[in-house]
């Protein structure tokens, strides 16, 4: 385990009886029949300054001046520790508070200015000691029966580009790349190398990997029925609604969470059922003007009509696997503070620090998955003593 600078100083004050209140006897004799509790928890500021002094010697015998070696640590006339180097870290990336202002709050704490480039110093050091965890965590992704997978834009030197999240068990792994189609689906290449299952919410480049499992996300399908219903007043729209909610109580309920063989089958023909009556109920399809070339405009009612009955099995898939969940939250909550942080900065001046951003956050969430506390997960990292399978 990692040595932290984190140190819990806890001590019990007893409180003796020496009278009694009412009748004034003395009380130092009679032993007590229980203790009432109290406490107080308070912080402490220290700040911890360490010398280390090299002997300097000269041999008498070649007259070489010898000098003790210092701590691998310490590389130059001033280093900051790894307890300082976490909080700063724990500032920008988690808590996404300015450079200024964590410069201002690290003043008031050891009465020391950092400058910016140390400050940005300490997130590229643990961006490179996290190099052999993410490596770790590809590894691991891999081996999950299923997987969650989502992306999201952020602006990087003012253009464009996307964060795509892979997210199973207690693991999240962010990356950064400048397209999200199969360009970087291909760079990042955890899909390409994935046999189980992955759970998206239906965009058209993860199904060109038919090598792997495919689920939909149950609450983007709900969302966009709601939509139908609403706008078009459709049956078949709320009828099918009607269905995802039932089906997704009774898998919830269920022991196995998944439907039996038999009440899978009745789930299907009710679904085709649902579809059956919707081809009627949706109005016909204009036909293609002469001289006009490409797919033909239809409403939002008949694409998902047809988004439905193409993917059938990816749609009911969490009824039949019990490794798949209804929905893809879970990717989409691990990008959600990549969005707060963009609204919060405005931007990344660089793809550098965009990529150690991505790489730490993915660590930390990953900790806070398995219940460690970000300052100390990282003094591991910056220790170099934390794997994926650590508790």
């Amino acid at each position: 385990m990692a040595v932290t600078n984190t140190r819990l100083n806890e001590r019990v004050v007893r409180l003796d009886v020496h009278s009694c209140d009412v009748c004034g006897d003395d009380l130092n004799a009679v032993n007590s029949t229980e203790y009432e509790r109290r406490t107080k928890i308070d912080i402490v500021f220290e700040k911890v300054v360490e010398h280390v002094d090299a002997q300097i010697k000269q041999c008498p015998t070649c007259d070489a001046t010898v000098k003790a070696r210092f701590p691998s640590d310490l590389d130059g006339p001033l280093q900051y520790g790894n307890g300082l180097k976490a909080y700063v870290i724990n500032l920008l990336v988690c808590q996404m508070v300015a450079l200024n202002r964590v410069q201002k709050c690290v003043t008031a704490m050891i009465d020391v200015t950092l400058s910016e480039a140390s400050l940005l110093k300490f997130i590229l050091r643990l961006h490179h000691a996290l190099e052999p965890w993410e490596i770790s965590a590809k590894a691991a992704l891999l081996a999950m029966p299923a997987m969650n997978v989502d992306e999201t834009s952020l602006r990087v030197d003012r253009r464009n580009h996307w964060i795509h999240v892979y997210s199973a068990g207690d693991i999240t792994l962010k990356c950064l790349h400048r397209r999200r189609g199969i360009d970087a689906i291909d760079d990042i290449d955890i899909v390409p190398r994935y046999g189980g299952i992955i759970i998206h919410d239906c965009w058209a480049s993860y199904f060109s990997y038919i090598h792997c499992g495919h689920a939909l996300c149950g609450s983007h399908l709900l969302r966009e029925l709601t939509f139908v219903v609403d706008s078009n007043g459709y049956a078949w729209a709320a009828n099918m609604k009607r269905l995802l909610k039932e089906t997704c109580i009774k898998v919830s309920k269920s022991r196995q969470k998944k439907l039996s063989a038999n009440d899978y089958a009745n789930l299907q023909k009710r679904f085709r059922n649902i579809l059956t009556r919707g081809e009627k109920e949706l109005p016909p399809i204009p036909p293609r003007p002469s001289g006009k070339r490409g797919k033909i405009a239809k409403s939002d009612a008949h694409n998902l009509w047809e988004r439905l009955k193409d993917n059938e099995q990816a749609v009911w898939l969490f009824a039949k696997n019990s490794h798949v969940s209804f929905t893809n939250n879970r990717a989409e909550r691990d990008l959600r503070m990549a969005k707060v942080k963009q609204k919060v900065s405005g931007c990344f001046r660089t793809q550098a620090y965009a990529q150690a951003y991505c790489r730490i956050s993915s660590y930390l969430q990953t900790m806070a998955n398995k219940g460690v506390n970000p300052l100390i997960a990282i003094q591991m990292a910056l220790a170099e003593n934390v794997t994926v399978g650590r508790e």
